[in-house]
Order: structure tokens, then sequence, then C-alpha cells
């Protein structure tokens, strides 16, 4: 939902030692947008995307990055991003109109792109997209009319959507959205669950369907949640396992309360002692490694997300892992790495 961009230092574009060897080591994008948006395909493809009208992709690892972007975007923010190979990706974009809010694909790398959906709404605000394989995804609106958050679904890989009933979706609390951060709000493990993240409210909670976006339930979380914080990415890595952080994007450096995790699909949520900073991007690596990022650092966690070590003091917003070799991350200044161990 927030527009707003967090100011952190800018650190040089060279590898930062990492804790039992984790690092990142930086490439060079030519671009200063904020990459917000990040699909990591495989060891050398990724995409990422962003303000400025910005979609990046690499095919060589990072040494060179393309400017892929849809022609005429140039005002857009393209903050998330869902890529299933070199060829085929979506993209979705936010801006100060209702109909900057749109959702693209292409399926030649982005030499040409086809607009699958342009909101309407005025009261709509989409933030973040999920796809539970090449067909079929979810993307998440915060509630325009105050009362339930809208969710519209694609059958066709992105090409043509539609709303999906609000009769299966529970009440929003007052002042409840979710977070344009990082493209990590809503997310899903494959099969038939997905889950979205909120903040704003009374609670920060989490929503789970197990019908592919059909009928909701929801869950309060010990997440602290206040007007510019709450649950910023989720992330799982299988049916049952699941990581939320988050925090306040207006004190970076002072985020107490800001990581749970699950071990019931979501139902349930356990606050677990995470760096008490602002983190808006988290991914899993393997089945008990995962990854946090944002503004002040990364960390690692190498026990199922129960305990955490900083391993870089840079600036990101997002992360995304395809295998245990294929970790990328990408934020502020055109700041986008791999990750080395």
């Amino acid at each position: 939902m927030l527009l707003a961009l967090l100011a952190a230092a800018v650190a040089v574009p060279t590898a930062v030692a990492g804790d039992r060897g984790y690092a990142w080591q930086l490439t060079p994008t030519g671009t200063a947008a904020r990459l917000r948006g990040l699909s990591a395909v495989d060891s050398q493809t990724a995409w990422a995307s962003g303000s400025l009208g910005t979609v990046l992709r690499t095919t060589n690892r990072g040494a060179t990055w393309q400017q892929v972007a849809p022609p005429g975007t140039e005002n857009l923010q393209f903050r998330d991003n869902e890529a299933f190979d070199a060829d085929h990706a979506v993209i979705l974009s936010i801006g100060n109109t209702p109909d900057a809010f749109r959702i693209y694909v292409t399926s030649d790398g982005g030499r040409h792109w086809t607009l699958g959906f342009q909101n309407t709404d005025p009261n709509a605000f989409y933030d973040c997209m999920t796809f539970f394989d090449k067909k079929r995804g979810l993307a998440l609106s915060d509630p325009p009319d105050g009362k339930k958050f809208r969710i519209i679904a694609t059958d066709d890989g992105g090409y043509s959507w539609h709303v999906v009933d609000p009769a299966g979706m529970p009440e929003a609390l007052p002042g409840e959205f979710a977070f344009a951060a990082s493209g990590q709000c809503i997310t899903t493990a494959h099969g038939h669950t997905a889950w979205f993240g909120t903040g704003g409210g009374a609670q920060a909670r989490v929503f789970r369907s197990t019908d592919r976006g059909r009928t909701w339930s929801v869950s309060s979380t010990p997440i602290r949640s206040t007007p510019s914080g709450g649950i910023f990415a989720l992330a799982f890595r299988d049916q049952q396992h699941g990581l939320a952080v988050g925090g306040d994007f207006a004190t970076p450096a002072a985020s107490p309360d800001n990581f749970a995790t699950t071990s019931d699909g979501g139902r349930t949520w356990t606050l677990v002692p995470g760096p008490p900073e602002y983190r808006s991007g988290a991914t899993w690596v393997d089945g008990h490694t995962a990854i946090a990022v944002g503004p002040t650092g990364s960390d690692v966690s190498t026990d199922a997300g129960h305990t955490w070590r900083r391993f870089d003091s840079g600036s990101f917003d997002t992360t995304d892992c395809a295998s245990p070799n294929a970790c990328w991350a990408s934020g502020e200044q055109g700041r986008a790495a791999y990750l080395t161990r």
C-alpha cells in the first residue's frame, strides 16, 4: 500500500564478507531504480523490477542485465514479478492513478508484452501477486471498500484475470492493509495453498486459503502491527512450515517483535528472536536455511528460522531462491546480487 521509499546508505558494489561464508556478490545493473520485485529462475537467470518503469533480466549470473520493460511504462513502478524461465514472466505495476495498477505478460524474454489486467476501481490498491504454477496465480488488493481484501485470479498464465467472489474472504480490521514493499506479501508453497500477510490494524494477521484463493481463513500473529508496520513478507518451505518477517518501515533500525514461524500451515504463529530491525523480504535457501533482508542488512538462519545471524550490512528490499545454489537479492539504487557460500 505505502509508496514511501526508505532512506538507507548505499553500499559499494563489492561482496561483503559473510557469516559462515554467506555473502552477497553485487552485480552491475546500470540503473538507479529501486528494485522491489525479484524472481530467481536458476543460478544464471533472474528477473528484477521496480521504479522508473524498470524490468531487468539476466541470463549470465548478473554479468549483464537487460532492460526489457514494456514500452511507454516509464512512470510505473513494477513492484512484483513472477518469472518461470528466461522467456516467460508476469509483472505487476503500481502508480499514482488507478489505471497504473497493471499486469503484463511476456513469453519471449521481454521483447513483447501483453497487457493482461488494468485496474478500473479507484479504491483498489494491488500490492503483490503469486503463482501456484505457470498457469494459475493470484494478485492481492487492499480492501477497496474498507471491509474485505480483494483477490483477482488467473488460470491462463496472467493473460486474463477475474475478481474472486468476496464471500469467501473474512472481514478486514479497521486500517488493515498489505505492503507493496517486496512482492512477498502473498505467497504459495505450490499445490493449492496460499497465504498473505497484513499490518496497519490492531493485529498483524495471516490469511490462508487451501483452495487456490476461493475461500480464506485468518489468524492473528504476535508480530507487532502499527500504522506503518506489520508483516511485509511470507515464505513457506512446504505446506506446513513458514516464516513471516516485517517491522515498521518508519523506524527501520528499531523494529522489535518482527519475526515469527509456523509449523501448522499458518494457523498459529510463534515469535522468534530475529534482528529487531525492519525486514521486508524473506526466502528459504533449503529445508533448514532461510534469508531475510531489509534496508539495514541481511540475516541468515540455519535452524529453520528459530535463530538468526547478521551476515551483510547492505540495503536490500527483497530476496528469492530457486534452489540452494540460486539465491538473489535486489533493492535500492539498482542493487542486485547473488548469494555465495
